[in-house]
């Protein structure tokens, strides 16, 4: 590993305290059990209906007693000084967000104030609170800064120009800035992780690789009953288009990096690309998610020799169907990363292959669906 990588060996036998925004998603609760692992007192914020016993906290039931749960909204700037003057956190990992780019254009106005002014609020918390010498800070940026290629197999880098096109992207875009504003103005150890998509059998069941996943994990029940089957098949997938193309990665994997990154020893610390360095279609995650299940699909054409959806090929039922109408209104079509740097530096790779991520969503899908029969 990198010489610019702290050794674990060398930290104090004191126990790091970190602070995790947006510890009941997926990247937060895969964090804080890393956390956890390596010896940290973990100390989680989420908003209160998060904090509920519900969806979210499902990620966290395993580490529940080994954490503490801080309820409070990132666009509270005074509740996070409160926080932070009461736990004097050594790492703070800020990953709340308003992290649904669909969404973010009909809510524009919500998306800046959780992803910008949260971010600032943040950071003007530790400012307030002195902590910029004991505090270092980790900042979940997004692929989607690059506003993508048109192009497939088109690498990005950390020196790629930045074209947002959402309001999400251009609300993350800002509070990369500003990390990079309150790093060289007020000397904090800030850092940007520039990550590409990644996915887990805990992703929020809005993305569309979990939309996927159940409906292959759906149909496969639906072939195959436990119980006597329904009068009526479950419906199709319904989705926007199949050409878009991602870099999709692991977040078990991708958390490592988070980590990683806070343990540089360069001074200031370089902001870095995440990402697998592969780049599949939407289409193909469907190939391969209703593949998991013994499916194989054929894909139709209209009379513009567009893909119009796909069956069963075994049976002819349908179990997608495009529809132009869901399509945002600026689309991203292809996004792969080069991450070099962190491979470099931190000596970090992706040790999970794409077959195994969708494997485990679809099989995840499935024993969830099964228990519910």
């Amino acid at each position: 590993m990198s010489e610019m990588l702290k050794s674990e060996d060398s930290a104090s036998d004191v126990p790091k305290t970190a602070l995790i925004t947006g510890i009941t998603g997926q990247d937060g609760s895969y964090l804080a059990e890393l956390l956890l692992e390596k010896g940290y007192r973990v100390h989680g914020l989420a908003r209160r209906n998060a904090s509920q016993e519900g969806v979210n906290m499902k990620n966290l039931r395993s580490i529940q007693s080994k954490i503490t749960i801080h309820k409070g909204d990132i666009t509270d700037p005074f509740i996070l000084i409160q926080l932070l003057r009461t736990i004097q956190p050594h790492e703070i990992y800020h990953l709340a967000a308003q992290s649904h780019v669909t969404q973010s254009f009909t809510t524009p106005d919500h998306t800046f104030q959780v992803n910008t002014t949260g971010t600032l609020n943040l950071l003007q918390a530790v400012v307030v609170c002195g902590l910029q010498s004991k505090t270092r800070i980790y900042n979940a940026a997004t692929s989607e800064l690059f506003g993508g290629t048109t192009t497939p197999n088109t690498m990005l880098t950390e020196d790629s120009p930045f074209e947002p096109k959402s309001p999400y992207a251009i609300s993350k875009l800002a509070a990369y800035w500003l990390v990079r504003n309150y790093r060289e103005a007020h000397g904090l150890w800030a850092v940007n992780g520039i990550l590409f998509n990644h996915e887990s059998s805990r992703r929020g069941s809005g993305f569309v690789t979990m939309r996927i996943a159940r409906a292959a994990a759906s149909y496969a029940l639906n072939l195959n009953p436990p119980n006597p089957p329904s009068s009526s098949n479950p419906p199709p997938l319904t989705l926007a288009g199949i050409n878009m193309a991602r870099d999709w990665g692991h977040a078990r994997d991708y958390v490592r990096a988070i980590w990683m990154m806070l343990q540089q020893d360069s001074p200031p610390p370089w902001d870095m690309l995440i990402a697998t360095g592969q780049q599949r279609t939407v289409g193909g995650f469907v190939e391969a998610a209703f593949g998991r299940v013994g499916v194989t699909l054929r894909w139709v054409y209209g009379p513009d020799m567009k893909v119009t959806g796909a069956v069963d090929a075994n049976t002819g039922r349908k179990v997608l169907q495009i529809d132009p109408s869901l399509e945002r209104a600026v689309e991203v079509p292809c996004l792969l990363g080069d991450s070099t740097l962190a491979r470099e530096v931190l000596g970090w790779e992706p040790t999970t292959p794409f077959e195994t991520l969708v494997a485990e969503m679809v099989d995840s899908e499935l024993e969830r669906l099964e228990r519910m029969q």
